[in-house]
C-alpha cells in the first residue's frame, strides 16, 4: 500500500532536484569558462567534483556503461562547428553524439556519419548564432582513444585529447555511491515500470530514457526481488546488431553489464528490486527488430526475433 504514495513523492522529489541541480550546473558552467573548451570525460576524476554525481543522476541517470562519454561547452558559435572525423574513426568503430542549445539543453542535431557535412574529413554542422554544448559517445573503442579537435567558425578552439582505454573502470565501484538521496530520486522508476500497462508508454519512455539516441533501440523492464532474466536472441540479430545489457539497482546505479554475443543470456535472480536496459545498435541497415516480453513469477523471459 506504500509503494504508490512513495513513488509519487519520489517523482515530485526528482523533478524538484532536477530543477535545482540543473540550474546550479548552468551557473557553474557560466563561470567555469576555462573548462568549457576541454573535453570532460566521464571518469573517476570527473566524480571528484561534488556537483558531478548529482548532475548525472538527474540529467542522465541510466548510466551508459558501454561507451566512453565526453561532454564539451558551452561554446559560442556564429556560423558552424566542425569535428575532426579522422581522430574519431581512429579511436572507435562506432560513435554517436548530439549538439544541445545552452542553457535550454534542447537537442538541435545528432552527431553521426549521416548528419552534417563531411569536408576534408571534418564533420561540419551549420548552426544559428548562439551557445551550445556537445555530448559524444564512443562505442567499441580501439586501444588508443582520442576525443577530437574542434573548430568553431573555421578556427581551432578545442584541442584533441587522449583518453585512457580503461577510463570506464570507475563503473566497477559506482554502486558504492548509493545513498538515500539517489534512492529517493529514482524510487518511482521501478513502480512506473511495474505498472506500465496502466500508464502511457510515452510517459514511461520519457522518464526512463530522458536522453536517447536515434540510432539505438531500447528495451527495458523491472525485475522483482528474487526474479531472474533470460534473453534469447536470433543469431541474425547478433550479426547485424550490437546488443548491450545493463542491470541497475533501484537507485539507478549499475550492478552488472556486458555486451551480449551469445544467442542465450541469463541473469541469476537478483537480491533486491531493480530494472534492466538493453541498448541495441544497428551495424547494417538490413533487419528490423521485433521485441516481445513475457513476465513470469520467478523469471522474466525476453525474446528478440
Amino acid at each position: 500500500m506504500l509503494e504508490i504514495p512513495l513513488a509519487f513523492f519520489s517523482f515530485l522529489f526528482n523533478k524538484l532536484m532536477k530543477f535545482i541541480i540543473g540550474n546550479l550546473y548552468i551557473i557553474y558552467l557560466y563561470f567555469a569558462k576555462k573548462k568549457a573548451k576541454i573535453w570532460r570525460i566521464f571518469s573517476t576524476e570527473t566524480l571528484k567534483n561534488a556537483l558531478s554525481m548529482p548532475v548525472l543522476m538527474t540529467k542522465a541517470p541510466r548510466w551508459n556503461t558501454h561507451a566512453i562519454i565526453g561532454t564539451l561547452g558551452p561554446i559560442k558559435v556564429k556560423e558552424n562547428l566542425a569535428l575532426d572525423l579522422t581522430t574519431i574513426q581512429k579511436s572507435t568503430d562506432t560513435f554517436i553524439g548530439a549538439i544541445y542549445s545552452f542553457p535550454g539543453y534542447k537537442t538541435l542535431t545528432n552527431i553521426n556519419l549521416n548528419s552534417g557535412i563531411i569536408e576534408n574529413n571534418w564533420l561540419i554542422y551549420n548552426l544559428p548564432s548562439g551557445k551550445y554544448t556537445i555530448g559524444l559517445r564512443y562505442y567499441n573503442t580501439n586501444h588508443n582513444v582520442t576525443f577530437p579537435e574542434l573548430k568553431i567558425d573555421g578556427e581551432n578552439v578545442v584541442n584533441s585529447q587522449d583518453i585512457p582505454a580503461n577510463v570506464n573502470d570507475f563503473y566497477q565501484t559506482l554502486i558504492n555511491q548509493k545513498n538515500w538521496f539517489y534512492l529517493a530520486l529514482h524510487y518511482y522508476i521501478y513502480t512506473i515500470l511495474k505498472f506500465r500497462k496502466w500508464l502511457p508508454e510515452s510517459f514511461i519512455r520519457y522518464e526512463f530514457l530522458p536522453v536517447g539516441a536515434p540510432d539505438t533501440e531500447f528495451y527495458y523492464n523491472y525485475l522483482s526481488k528474487n526474479q531472474g532474466l533470460e534473453i534469447t536472441i536470433n543469431p541474425a540479430i547478433l550479426v547485424n546488431y550490437d546488443v548491450y545489457f545493463t542491470l541497475y539497482d533501484r537507485s539507478s546505479l549499475p550492478l552488472n553489464w556486458c555486451q551480449i554475443k551469445e544467442e542465450k543470456y541469463e541473469i541469476s535472480p537478483i537480491n533486491n528490486k531493480g530494472y534492466y536496459l538493453l541498448r541495441v545498435r544497428q551495424k547494417k541497415e538490413q533487419l528490423a527488430i521485433k521485441f516481445e516480453s513475457d513476465c513470469q513469477e520467478s523469471r522474466q523471459k525476453l525474446q528478440i526475433l
